[in-house]
C-alpha cells in the first residue's frame, strides 16, 4: 500500500513537471535564439574588422563580448518562456483552449496546472527575466547609469509587458489582430537591432535588412499557428489577423512574408552591409534554408485541412535556427 502511494506521488510530480515543460513550449525557443544569433553575428563581424577607437557606452565596443552574448540569449529565452506561459494562462481564461483547438493540449487545459499556479509561474519568470535583463544592461553599459541605460531598461520593461499582454487582460492585443505587428517588432526589429547594438553600440540602417528577414519569419510562424486555429479562434472571439483575412488571403499573406524575407537578406551583400562587402560565402547558409522554405510554401499551397499546418510550425522555426547557426558558424570560421 505504501509503495503504491509513493509511486502515485512520484507519477503525479512527474506529470506536473512535464506539464510545466510543455507550457514553456520548448519548440518555440530556437526561433528566439535565432534572432539573437543573427544580430550578434553581424556585431561579431564589425568588432573583428573595424579599427580600435575610444571606448564608451555611446561608441563602438571594438571587442565582441561573449558574456553579453550569453546574457542576451538568456534574457531573450526568458522572455519567450514568459510569453508562452502568459499565452497558456490568457487563452485558458478566455476559453480559447478547448476541445475545438487543433494544436497540442495546453497545461491549464489539461488540468495538471491550475490558473493560480500558472499565475505564480508567470510572476516568477518575470522576476527572473528582469534580473537577467538588468545584469545584461549593467555589463553592456559598464555599470554606468546614463540615458542609454534608462532607454534600454524601458525597452526591456516594454518587452515584458508585451509578452504578457499578448493574451492576458481585457485588451489583449493578440485577440485584436495586432499580434503580427508586435511579433515583427519584438522578434524581428528589436531582437536583431538590439542584440547588435548591445555589442557594437552603433546603428547602421543596413541592419534593418536581417531584422526584417527575422521579423517576417517570426510572423510566418505565428501566421501558421493562427491559420491552424482559425475556426476555433473565430468561435471564441479571438480576432487574429488570420480571422480578419480569411483562409485564402491568409495563405497569400504567408507567401508575401517569405517573399519579403528572401529579398531582404541577400540584399545585405548588394549594399555592402557593414564589413561583409559583397562576400558571397555568407550566402552559403541561405541556400539550404531557401530550399526548405520553397518546399514549405508548396505544402501550404496544397493544405485544405487546418490541422495540416501544425507540422509546418516546427519546420519553419527550426529552419530559422538552422540558418542562424550556419550563418554564425560561417562568421566564426572565416573571421
Amino acid at each position: 500500500m505504501y509503495r503504491e502511494q509513493v509511486s502515485e506521488i512520484v507519477k503525479n510530480k512527474s506529470s506536473k513537471v512535464g506539464a510545466w515543460i510543455g507550457a514553456m513550449r520548448l519548440r518555440t525557443l530556437p526561433l528566439s535564439f535565432s534572432v539573437i544569433l543573427i544580430g550578434s553575428s553581424v556585431a561579431y563581424l564589425t568588432t573583428k574588422m573595424d579599427e580600435p577607437a575610444v571606448q564608451g557606452p555611446w561608441l563602438p565596443r571594438w571587442e565582441f563580448s561573449w558574456l553579453i552574448f550569453t546574457l542576451t540569449i538568456l534574457t531573450t529565452l526568458c522572455l519567450q518562456i514568459l510569453s508562452n506561459l502568459a499565452n497558456d494562462y490568457g487563452d485558458a481564461l478566455k476559453g480559447a483552449d478547448n476541445d475545438g483547438r487543433i494544436g497540442p493540449e495546453r497545461a491549464i487545459q489539461s488540468g495538471l496546472i491550475s490558473p493560480q499556479s500558472m499565475k505564480k509561474g508567470i510572476i516568477i519568470t518575470t522576476i527572473i527575466t528582469l534580473i537577467s535583463g538588468i545584469w545584461l544592461l549593467l555589463e553592456t553599459f559598464e555599470y554606468q547609469f546614463d540615458l542609454a541605460f534608462i532607454v534600454f531598461f524601458l525597452l526591456g520593461v516594454l518587452s515584458i509587458a508585451a509578452a504578457i499582454k499578448y493574451t492576458v487582460g481585457k485588451r489583449a492585443y493578440g485577440y485584436s489582430g495586432f499580434g503580427d505587428i508586435f511579433v515583427f517588432i519584438f522578434f524581428g526589429l528589436l531582437g536583431v537591432i538590439g542584440s547588435y547594438w548591445l555589442q557594437d553600440s552603433t546603428f547602421h540602417w543596413e541592419i534593418l535588412l536581417p531584422a526584417i528577414y527575422m521579423g517576417c519569419i517570426s510572423v510566418a510562424v505565428l501566421n501558421l499557428n493562427n491559420m491552424r486555429d482559425r475556426v476555433n479562434d473565430e468561435k471564441v472571439g479571438k480576432r487574429t489577423f488570420v480571422v480578419h483575412l480569411g483562409f485564402k488571403r491568409s495563405k497569400n499573406y504567408h507567401y508575401l512574408l517569405f517573399i519579403i524575407a528572401h529579398v531582404c537578406f541577400p540584399l545585405i551583400l548588394l549594399v555592402d552591409i557593414l564589413i561583409i562587402e559583397g562576400d558571397f560565402k555568407f550566402l552559403i547558409p541561405f541556400a539550404p534554408v531557401a530550399v526548405i522554405h520553397a518546399i514549405h510554401i508548396n505544402k501550404v499551397r496544397k493544405v485544405d485541412d487546418p490541422k495540416d499546418f501544425d507540422p509546418e510550425l516546427k519546420k519553419i522555426a527550426l529552419s530559422a535556427f538552422l540558418f542562424a547557426v550556419l550563418f554564425f558558424a560561417t562568421v566564426l570560421i572565416f573571421h
